[in-house]
């Protein structure tokens, strides 16, 4: 009898407590109702022994062993106090392993157990170290999720890792599908793997820092640039009122110099006048003496007449002599070249008249029909660059066949147009306007005697007006987009930094008679340095 009332026979391998509501399953072994149906509910391996591994199907209907039952509560009286149940501990930290026993609040597991497939805290691990049953068990390291350690086709742990299949192995593994493969301990495999992740770490706390420094930078760019900005606000608006007001002084200066200058002709003439009405006077009562004697028919009195007066020459200016001045100040030349100069220098910040001249936006796409073999047009026309070989096309007319150029398909014989093309990370271009009439066969000269109104860029900074001479442009910045004007009346054509809104340089003072065309050329690729495309961009105003 003593042997029957031992405390092994009475506990659950599962909850290591006195059986509550105990079943036997098929292979023999006894659990807790609720235990090994938990154990099926939550394990892979379902309906398999905990002890002994045999599997059933299907899942086995249980049934409390009423007998076992009544053994269990008469062992419990017998023994008081044998209930175990946690102490009152502090539960475990969240990351750590816990104990699969304990109700309530968890504790830190401090073995688990690879036959039962359980992680035990201290208090429930006692059964394992005493029992002589479950001392057979082997106990690891508590490890979480034990069932996806356990290798499903040799039903034991994964604890080797094979380096040649990059996956996790247990010995039986080793011994047969990776015999000759490279295997070590998934402990020395971790260590490998975790020292590369500090060094990517390392390398990726790295790069974070710089980019943050980078970061850093471009934020002090930004709160410079905003300040710098502040500054050419504050001094343009003091310039330009200063400006203003100096001008307004200066007409109000110019307008009282030229009412003063006025008030003295106007003086100078009323004394002439005043003197030329006296010497009239003098004249005509000279002319009514003389009137006297000539108004009788007698000789004789005549005569007499004639030799009792006296006849005194009179003192008058010569009127040839008399000339006045009018004011001939040069005020319209003078006046002209300051509105010349003060507009030019404007334009060459900031040109108030783009947004007027960009309501004459059109659109303008690449005639790949007159592209050079060497030049590639997009599929929507609204991008060109040089491509890596020769394109096998048709050598029409209207095709350049030397010169790395191309026309827009849209030519414009009247009014204005304006249109924008995108030239950013370029180091050579060149835009404008040509006539329909140009030569495109061989090489070209860019000159308007040739039917070329153009600009270019080449060396990445060196900016021409394709004048006759050519004219170096002294660009304050590098322009991103370039926006080109053509007033076809008034024979102008000019071209703008669309970014920046300024004036770059116009043609003027031309006569146009046929079908003006948007010209381009990407130029070449410079071994990649050149190899961004033109691009036509909508115009927003």
């Amino acid at each position: 009898m003593a042997s029957m009332m031992s405390e092994d026979n009475f506990l659950c391998s599962i909850c290591l407590e006195v059986f509550t509501k105990p079943v036997a399953i098929p292979c023999g072994h006894n659990f807790c109702l609720k235990c090994i149906t938990n154990y099926w509910n939550t394990n892979v391996a379902k309906e398999q022994c905990p002890l002994c591994k045999e599997q059933f199907y299907p899942r086995p209907m249980l049934r409390v062993n009423i007998f076992i039952a009544d053994m269990a509560a008469k062992f419990v009286k017998s023994c008081p106090g044998m209930s175990r149940v946690c102490p009152d501990e502090e539960p475990a930290k969240p990351g750590s392993v816990l104990c699969d026993i304990c109700t309530g609040a968890k504790l830190t597991a401090l073995k688990s157990c690879l036959v039962c497939l359980t992680s035990y805290c201290a208090i429930h691990l006692e059964r394992h170290q005493s029992s002589l049953v479950l001392k057979k068990h082997k106990l690891i390291d508590p490890l979480d999720n034990l069932e996806s350690r356990i290798c499903k086709k040799h039903d034991m742990l994964l604890e080797l890792f094979c380096k040649t299949d990059l996956m996790p192995v247990c010995e039986s593994c080793r011994m047969n599908d990776h015999k000759s493969h490279e295997v070590v301990t998934v402990q020395e495999e971790a260590q490998s793997q975790k020292a590369d992740v500090i060094q990517q770490k390392t390398h990726f706390r790295d790069l974070i820092q710089v980019r943050r420094q980078k970061i850093d930078e471009i934020q002090h760019v930004v709160e410079t640039g905003q300040v710098h900005a502040g500054k050419v606000t504050i001094f343009s608006r003091d310039v330009m009122n200063a400006l203003v007001d100096y001008i307004t002084r200066s007409q109000k200066e110019l307008k009282e110099v030229i009412e003063s200058k006025q008030k003295k002709i106007e003086a100078q003439a009323e004394s002439l006048i005043e003197e030329l009405e006296e010497e009239i006077m003098k004249i005509e009562q000279k002319n009514k003496e003389l009137d006297q004697i000539s108004l009788t028919d007698d000789d004789l009195k005549f005569l007499e007449s004639f030799l009792s007066i006296t006849i005194t020459p009179l003192k008058v200016k010569d009127c040839s002599e008399v000339k006045l001045d009018g004011y001939q100040c040069n005020v319209h030349g003078a006046v002209a070249k300051l509105e010349m100069t003060v507009t030019r220098e404007i334009r060459m910040l900031c040109d108030p008249d783009l947004t007027a001249m960009q309501q004459h936006a059109v659109n303008v796409t690449f005639d790949p029909d007159t592209a050079n073999p060497f030049l590639t047009v997009s599929e929507d026309g609204k991008q060109v660059r040089h491509g890596d070989r020769r394109r096998n096309v048709p050598n029409k007319a209207n095709r350049f066949d030397h010169v790395l150029n191309v026309m827009a398909t849209e030519g414009f014989s009247s009014g204005k147009f304006y249109y924008e093309t995108r030239v950013k990370d370029k180091t050579q271009w060149d835009l404008g306007v040509a006539k329909e009439s140009i030569n495109r066969k061989g090489d070209i000269r860019l000159s308007p005697r040739s039917g070329y109104w153009t600009i270019w860029l080449r060396n990445g900074n060196e900016f021409t007006a394709n004048t006759s001479p050519s004219i170096i442009l002294p660009l304050r910045e590098k322009p991103e987009k370039v926006g080109v004007f053509v007033d076809y009346e008034e024979g102008q054509v000019s071209f703008y930094d669309v970014e920046a809104r300024a004036h770059i340089y116009s043609f003027t003072g031309f006569t146009f008679t046929e079908k003006l065309f948007p010209f381009f050329s990407p130029s070449g690729n410079e071994g990649g340095k050149n190899s961004a495309p033109l691009i036509i961009t909508p115009v927003n105003s």
